[in-house]
């Protein structure tokens, strides 16, 4: 799952970025409005953790903007605490969430499950597919009642897999959302890594399309 962090200051960013990485996610990080607003408008998210206090543009303006534009990316906002105009003012801007400063890194994780479950039509952590089941708080996916631990990058192809059930994925897409800027350069390792899980699921488990792209089904 790819997720952009939109805030200019440095601590808090690599707090969240850090987080965010060993939780399972590709991040992209912006420390700037007007780069935060191009982003968010041109490339494909699955989330945003946005600040409202930026330079150049502020966060607001940049959600409104996108709103506008009729994007659809589920945004968390970061406000300073006791500023419940600004909570306010986020969410009928069409924030999905808020989190006020400072705030424990467990809560913004959590938050950013509960909001990329429901923007997927998921109730719970543990997400089903088919005879598989997969645990966004370990990073780990159940196969017939024995839990099966994946490295950061196996998880973050699964992840987007039970997130998008039933949608034939481009191997640009998918490459984008593993890999992120450095996706460009990782020639065949797609076709290596979805090998990989084959040997753990079982071969049936992700399917291609030629063509088109790769996909997992609810039904066996």
């Amino acid at each position: 799952m790819k997720i952009m962090v939109v805030e200019d200051e440095g601590i808090i960013a690599e707090d969240v970025i850090t987080s965010l990485q060993k939780s399972g996610y590709m991040v992209d990080h912006s420390t700037d409005g007007e780069d935060a607003w191009i982003r968010g408008d041109t490339e494909n998210y699955d989330a945003i953790v946005l600040d409202l206090g930026l330079p150049s543009l502020d966060g607001l303006t940049i959600l409104k903007r996108w709103r506008a534009a009729e994007c659809t990316t589920p945004v968390i906002i970061l406000t300073v605490r006791d500023n419940w105009t600004e909570r306010v003012a986020g969410i009928n801007a069409g924030a999905d969430d808020y989190l006020t400063k400072p705030f424990v890194m467990e809560e913004l994780l959590a938050r950013l499950r509960a909001v990329l479950r429901r923007s997927n039509g998921h109730s719970s952590d543990m997400i089903s597919l088919s005879s598989l089941l997969l645990d966004t708080r370990q990073q780990s996916l159940i196969i017939e009642d024995t839990t099966h631990l994946l490295t950061s990058l196996e998880y973050r192809l699964v992840s987007y897999f039970f997130h998008h059930q039933n949608r034939i994925i481009p191997g640009a897409e998918l490459l984008d959302h593993i890999y992120g800027d450095e996706s460009l350069s990782n020639g065949n390792a797609l076709e290596v890594l979805v090998a990989r899980l084959r040997r753990k699921l079982g071969k049936e488990k992700i399917k291609t399309r030629r063509g088109q792209g790769y996909w997992m089904s609810d039904t066996d």
